[in-house]
Formats: structure tokens, sequence, C-alpha cells
């Protein structure tokens, strides 16, 4: 269904330097990093799509943050999204919702939300029971 998704961001190296370790800690492949252009995009082991990418916006305006807009990455077990969050809000990231069960989506919806350095929401999900 989906190709890709890109956040964007203005101070590019802050944003890396976030998202990189993230990502490792959720079991995905950095696909490319280009500092020159500047993006970074990472997808699901074994896959090329979709693609979940950070840059700079094309139009060398500055970044916006949209409200309502948000960003929720799969996590394997609950484990993990309890650690991705604590990561999150150790590299800089600002807490929208602690790691905790959300039955309001159903019963086994396990999610921690933040916002980023540049303030994109993002949340991480497991939807597997415990």
């Amino acid at each position: 269904m989906l190709s890709h998704i890109m956040l964007g961001v203005s101070d590019f190296e802050r944003a890396l330097a976030f998202y990189q370790p993230l990502m490792q800690c959720l079991g995905l492949e950095q696909r490319f990093c280009e500092r020159s252009r500047p993006w970074a995009g990472w997808h699901s082991p074994g896959g090329a799509r979709p693609l979940f990418i950070i840059a700079r916006p094309f139009d060398g305006e500055a970044h916006q943050v949209g409200n309502g807009q948000m960003v929720a990455l799969l996590a394997a077990d609950r484990a993990t999204v309890n650690k991705a969050h604590a990561l999150a809000l150790s590299l800089g990231g600002r807490d929208e919702g602690p790691p905790g069960l959300r039955p309001q989506y159903h019963a086994h919806y396990w999610g921690a939300y933040f916002r980023d350095t540049e303030g994109n929401k993002v949340g991480v999900v497991c939807h597997a029971a415990e």
C-alpha cells in the first residue's frame, strides 16, 4: 500500500543522530544516507519498501510540523516499544504518551508516542498479544 513516508527536517545532522539509533533499535536497515542532499532512508530487513525517509523539504523552505499528522513504526514486541520510547527520549525526543495498552484501538495495541528533535510526532506500536 505504501511506497514511502518522508518526514521533513531542518537540522539534518541532529535528526540523523536521532533516527539512526532508533531505527537500529527497531531492527530496520539503512538503505541510503546522502548528507550532501541531505536525506536518509530505512526499510525492513529483506524488503525494499516501504521506505521511511528523513530529508530537508524539497522546496528549500523551512520544515513545519503538521497538526494531526503522525507516523507509527511497527515493533516486533512490547519490550521493543518500551526500549524505543526510552531511547527516543534519551536522544532528545519529547514524550507524547508513555508505553502502554491502548484498548480503545484494539485489545493488544501496545503503543508509545514521542516528538522527534524536529517536532514530528512518531509512534512505536506492537499489535501482538503479550
